[in-house]
């Protein structure tokens, strides 16, 4: 990865920083002294990012620069523990780095009972239940996924999901934002392996 590749991925991922927060520009202009408009052009990738520029917003969003820039990881494949983001009282904590295309989230949603208010946007989502019991309201179905148990759906359907009330529940995430889908892909194990 070049010096290019990684500048140009500044933009995208600090729109997503900031709009995962659910922060305005305005608010983020408020917070670190920058103009809106400077503001708007470094995330359209319309102004090359500086020192001067990334040290406040790192400092604003709470997360280390290198978060901000992107930066390659020197040999450790490992997705460093990032502080968790609470929408809605849902609790999300990223597992992928880069801007754009998939997305990967462990999501926590706390024991409650809330009425199903279905949306419909661009994308594709999967879930994968780890523990409780996940609502899915899809459409005209409403079905109870378990441990264990996935659903992938198309995100102009309209959807919600959610606790049962039963408990809380935690489960994977993996959106496309742009409709790409997920595959799991698996080999066979030879005559006698596996069984």
């Amino acid at each position: 990865m070049t010096t290019d590749d990684v500048l140009a991925g500044v933009g995208p991922r600090l729109r997503r920083i900031r709009r995962e927060r659910e922060v305005t520009l305005a608010a983020l202009s408020e917070t670190t002294g920058i103009s809106v408009s400077t503001l708007s052009r470094l995330e359209s990738g319309l102004r090359k990012p500086s020192l001067e520029l990334l040290l406040p917003i790192a400092q604003a969003h709470q997360v280390p620069l290198d978060e901000l820039v992107g930066a390659p990881p020197v040999g450790d494949p490992r997705v460093r523990a990032r502080k968790p983001i609470v929408r809605g009282g849902r609790t999300h904590w990223p597992l992928t780095r880069q801007p754009g295309g998939l997305q990967a989230y462990k999501v926590l949603e706390p024991q409650r009972k809330l009425e199903p208010d279905p949306r419909s946007h661009e994308g594709y989502e999967w879930l994968y239940v780890l523990s409780g019991k996940l609502r899915l309201v899809l459409g005209e179905h409403d079905v109870l996924l378990q441990a264990g148990e996935a659903a992938e759906f198309d995100t102009r359907v309209p959807h919600w999901f959610g606790s049962t009330g039963e408990g809380p529940v935690e489960f994977l995430s993996l959106f496309g934002p742009q409709g790409e889908r997920m595959h799991v892909r698996a080999r066979h194990a030879p005559r006698g392996q596996g069984d």
